[in-house]
């Protein structure tokens, strides 16, 4: 069994009062991130988490809300936790650098110090599948800004399919890359607004019809969705969620 759960459902402003992109997924081998924003660790405490519980975490792209968390989770396992136990973070290419520059903004004195658990970075290349603790994770290249590689993810394990959008703009590889997935976390962050950088509801429900996953859920979800969600036809996150596939 795979069992997905919403820590954060929010955009980058904490629309409605949702805290900020991080989905907690725990397969038979590995408990892990997808994301991880400011408000992690009032997140996992909210849903009774122990934050050492996590063995990795993926990072979709470095915009604040999606890996700002980071630091706070190191936080916790030196002066909370007590981790031993090593940890990895996953991402985009300079994902060590941008930790590290962000933990030593945050927390400075801290950051020098040597960890008291070990600390790895992997950094992943596009559509190249890694494997770790019988998950198998694909980064798959979607548009969001020009100055940041941006992936969403393919994750298969224990027999099941979860595909995660990270931040992106619609584009027609989601169909792609979501054929046969068991769940499809996508975002959702405009009504009436149309960016280039994120998807509106109006196309994603448009595309929804042609899209192979067997279950579509909308998160990242800003103020204009958010006073329209009696309007809205597919389903919705919310922060505390739990999907078991």
């Amino acid at each position: 069994m795979v069992r997905v759960t919403v820590l954060g459902s929010g955009d980058a402003f904490g629309s409605g009062g949702r805290f900020h992109s991080a989905y907690l997924v725990e397969t038979p081998g590995a408990t892990f991130l997808l994301d991880c924003g400011p408000s992690i660790l009032q997140a996992l405490k909210r849903a009774r988490v122990a934050p050492d519980r996590l063995d990795f975490v993926l990072l979709t792209h470095f915009h604040g809300d999606h890996f700002a968390g980071v630091p706070f989770l190191f936080m916790d396992y030196r002066y909370e936790s007590r981790r031993t136990r090593p940890f990895t973070v996953f991402g985009p290419p300079q994902v060590e650098r941008r930790v590290r520059a962000l933990f030593s903004a945050l927390y400075e004195k801290t950051a020098d110090e040597p960890s008291p658990f070990p600390v790895a970075y992997r950094e992943l290349a596009t559509e190249v599948a890694v494997e770790v603790a019988g998950v198998r994770v694909t980064p798959l290249p979607v548009p969001h800004v020009c100055e940041l590689v941006s992936f969403a993810y393919r994750i298969e394990a224990a027999g099941r399919t979860l595909v995660y959008s990270g931040d992106t703009a619609w584009t027609d590889d989601l169909v792609r890359y979501t054929h046969g997935a068991d769940l499809f976390v996508c975002e959702c962050s405009t009504w009436e607004t149309k960016l280039d950088i994120h998807v509106s509801y109006p196309e994603v429900a448009t595309h929804a019809p042609k899209l192979g996953c067997k279950r579509l859920l909308l998160t990242h979800l800003g103020s204009e969705p958010l006073a329209r969600l009696d309007e809205i036809t597919l389903e919705v996150a919310r922060d505390g969620m739990t999907i078991e596939l």
